[in-house]
């Protein structure tokens, strides 16, 4: 359980912060910008909130304490300690999948690539979208140095592709995605 009595500690005025483990690593390395921007991503989610309806907004909830759980294993390096660590692991991929699949069950197939746009909730899921492919930027060069939990590596993955079919899906099941015209404006 996490206890938060208060806010401001003073222990990052150096421009260090501490991993889970108690590590203190520099605010700008490799490990916090990966998990620093899951929580972006898990903040551009909450946008998304505001203009999904029960079902959607159900299953962003899920997201959003799957991107938490995310965070906690990039907090956590792996160690020889024994310590049992929070990771991101198969369920939580596989549910993405069956939603995925559901919610792309349900789209006529692309034709053309589909701009960021219609509705406000299928932008907003665009932008997380975005947001959610630079985590996985961050965390594949993280994998390239230290070791990384691989299903974290996957989740990321499938949670953009996630974020794709669902905007394509409050697009009015595509109908009213903005499709990109190649030359338009030349």
């Amino acid at each position: 359980m996490v206890v938060l009595n208060k806010i401001y500690t003073k222990t990052g005025d150096d421009g260090s912060t501490a991993l889970a483990s108690g590590e203190r690593r520099a605010k700008h390395d490799l490990r916090i910008a990966a998990y620093g921007t899951v929580d972006e991503t898990n903040a551009v989610i909450g946008l998304c909130q505001l203009h999904a309806g029960d079902i959607l907004a159900t299953a962003l909830a899920a997201i959003q304490n799957d991107l938490f759980d995310l965070g906690a294993d990039l907090a956590t390096p792996a160690s020889d300690d024994g310590r049992e660590a929070l990771r991101i692991n198969d369920t939580q991929i596989a549910r993405l999948e069956t939603e995925i699949d559901l919610m792309n069950g349900e789209l006529q197939p692309l034709r053309s690539f589909v701009l960021p746009g219609g509705a406000p909730v299928a932008a907003h899921l665009h932008l997380a979208r975005t947001v959610a492919r630079r985590a996985e930027r961050l965390i594949v060069e993280l994998a390239a140095r230290e070791t990384v939990n691989p299903a974290a590596i996957r989740y990321i993955n499938r949670l953009s592709d996630w974020l794709f079919v669902a905007s394509r899906h409050a697009n009015d099941k595509g109908a009213a995605d903005v499709l990109w015209v190649p030359g338009k404006n030349r």
